[in-house]
């Protein structure tokens, strides 16, 4: 018996850029070209970010090429009175909603200051532990529900995120309770070494939404509008009262899990190379083009300002005083606890004596 429901994938641009039948742009051109922009950009950066870490100027790096449509496309669309709760892979979505550059380096690099945003840029700092971000986004949601207040929450986590208890309790309390929150799963098919096969039976995660009795949205993760238009929809669906929505966004990681992963012990690189070819860039480069704009985006400039944009905010992160151990303590709470204290005043004692 075939107990799986049909999941039909949402999409806007076909692989050589034509629009898909019965599906509409609503942006001008200006619009389209600063999306590709924005891909752009995100895909010099990470991979300056990944030559930092082989260069030993940061630490462990998740790259996140070949997911700048999903994230792009997602980001751009929240209201800036939003809240944003990103897993460690988000590098990028981060970016498009208000983070600086400099201060993403610095959580990279380890600095107490990484998790740092502008007043006014409501970003949660990044879930490296898989996945307390999206309790947190439901609570946050269930409050602005309490509050009248019509922000909502969008939330991020990889496929490997919905075996875990936190994907499963944060779900039914959304739904239980309305809150406007949108849970946007980036379904890059690998958690850690373990594919998507192996760690959960359903054919898609969308599908998951149907327990919880709420709206569940399976969308091409390479495709940038489609990406656009499914978040949009669950935005305003969140928005107007009517509870929260589940987005399934496929993709693939065609890089490393972290910067301390060697994929080609358990990836087929045969499918690596054939996703790559679906690269979410090439894809919208062709649809601009069928539109008869590509010319008008001055590759060159754009690029030649990217990398200056970039090359001072590392200048700018590197001449950043490093954290002393002793600083972390008071990071903790508002006000220092006794036992914080103390474990602050045994660090000094032993790197006064460790520097004799």
């Amino acid at each position: 018996m075939d107990y799986a429901p049909r999941f039909d994938m949402v999409r806007v641009i076909n692989d050589d850029g034509s629009i898909v039948k019965g599906q509409s742009v609503d942006l001008d051109d200006e619009e389209l070209l600063d999306l590709y922009r924005k891909m752009l950009f995100s895909r010099i950066l990470d991979e300056k970010v990944f030559r930092l870490q082989r260069q030993g100027r940061i630490g462990t790096y998740p790259p996140f090429r070949g997911q700048e449509a999903a994230q792009v496309g997602s980001a751009t669309v929240l209201e800036q009175s939003d809240w944003m709760f990103p897993y460690g892979r988000d590098l990028c979505a981060t970016l498009m909603f208000g983070k600086e550059i400099v201060t993403a380096l610095l959580y990279f690099a380890g600095h107490y200051n990484g998790g740092t945003v502008k007043e006014g840029v409501n970003i949660f700092p990044y879930g490296i532990m898989i996945p307390p971000q999206i309790p947190q986004a439901v609570g946050a949601a269930w409050a602005f529900r309490l509050r009248n207040e019509k922000n909502i929450a969008l939330t991020y986590f990889g496929d490997g995120a919905t075996s875990k208890g936190d994907f499963h309790e944060g779900l039914n309390i959304a739904s239980v309770f309305k809150a406007p929150v949108v849970f946007f799963c980036q379904n890059n098919q690998w958690s850690i070494s373990v594919p998507f096969s192996k760690q959960t039976a359903t054919p898609t995660i969308a599908q998951k939404s149907i327990a919880y009795g709420m709206p569940g949205v399976l969308v091409d993760g390479n495709d940038i509008l489609a990406v656009r238009k499914v978040t949009q929809e669950a935005i305003e669906h969140a928005r107007s009262g009517k509870g929260p929505t589940l987005i399934e966004a496929l993709t693939y990681r065609v890089q490393p899990h972290t910067t301390a992963d060697d994929p080609t012990r358990y990836q087929d690189l045969t499918i690596v190379e054939e996703w790559k070819t679906r690269d979410p860039l090439e894809r919208y480069q062709k649809f601009l083009e069928t539109r008869g704009i590509w010319e008008k985006f001055e590759l060159e400039r754009e690029l030649e300002e990217i990398n200056e944009e970039i090359s001072k905010a590392v200048e700018e992160f590197e001449k950043t005083p490093k954290t002393k151990l002793e600083d972390i303590f008071e990071r903790v709470y508002t006000e220092m606890t006794e036992d914080l204290r103390k474990q602050k005043d045994e660090v000094i004692n032993f790197s006064n004596t460790a520097g004799r």
